[in-house]
């Protein structure tokens, strides 16, 4: 669960609402079905015009994560890493071939079996850099949506406004009801600018976050094992490991190294 996140949007929603009170509104005026219809689905339409499905589906799978994302330090990760430091050092190289079943982290286990193979350790670098660039290149289309989400729902929120103004100005005849009328044509645009500042946004700049988590243990785990390939003493390793964490934020794992 991440705390900040949950409470950020309990904050915000909680603020909103609770200032439309103090100036005497309703909550249910809030509710409009056709408006959220309107603003909500024209917002997914448009983002699937702009990208492949395969995509989108991703990102909605990706969204639970600025919510629900599981915390776990680095410093396991350094850990795993300089325990196969020494174990290489003590065994030899090939003696990792056991540990590769545990590996549950599919860049890690790639760079293992590629080094336990016997790829020479600049070959090994460059290779699994490419890897690292197509990986990103992939990833980084993600918060791409949400940030396309933002920028479309605030116009399709005027959109709605102007449908449901066109309504109210065919019942013209009837004055009493153009006022309330005007009112809930303007929640569609509370919908599409809430929508993009609340939730498309900021869900945008989180998972950017955790992108930049990511790559970072990868580069951190590219340059691990290349050097465990290279020889390195464990204590060596374990200095280099430590000088990732303290020039960079204290990284994230989606998913443990080992199972």
């Amino acid at each position: 669960m991440d705390k900040s996140s949950l409470g950020g949007a309990l904050l915000a929603v909680s603020g909103i609402g609770i200032g439309l009170v103090l100036e005497g509104g309703k909550l249910i005026q809030m509710i409009q079905p056709t408006a959220a219809l309107i603003v909500f689905g024209g917002t997914i339409g448009a983002v699937m015009i702009q990208f492949p499905l395969a995509t989108i589906i991703e990102a909605a799978k990706q969204l639970r994560n600025v919510f629900t994302y599981k915390e776990s330090t680095s410093s396991q990760l350094v850990s795993d890493l300089i325990r196969l430091a020494q174990k290489a050092r003590k065994d030899g190289l090939l003696s990792l071939d056991a540990d590769l079943e545990a590996v549950a982290d599919p860049f890690m286990k790639k760079s293992l079996m590629l080094a336990i193979d016997g790829t020479e350790p600049d070959e090994l670098r460059d290779l699994m850099s490419q890897e690292l660039l197509l990986l990103a290149e992939r990833e980084e289309q993600v918060p791409k949506v949400f940030e396309a989400a933002g920028g479309f729902a605030p116009t399709i929120g005027i959109i709605g406004a102007v449908l449901g103004l066109i309504q109210v100005m065919q019942r013209l005849e009837n004055i009493n009801e153009v006022g309330k009328g005007i009112a809930v044509a303007f929640v569609a645009t509370i919908y599409g600018v809430g929508s993009a500042n609340i939730l498309f946004l900021p869900a945008a700049g989180k998972l950017k976050i955790r992108l930049r988590e990511r790559q970072q243990i990868r580069e951190m785990t590219l340059e691990a094992v290349a050097s465990i390939l290279e020889g390195i003493n464990p204590r060596a390793l374990e200095s280099k490991l430590g000088g990732y964490i303290e020039h960079g934020v204290e990284v994230q794992l989606q998913r443990p190294v080992y199972q």
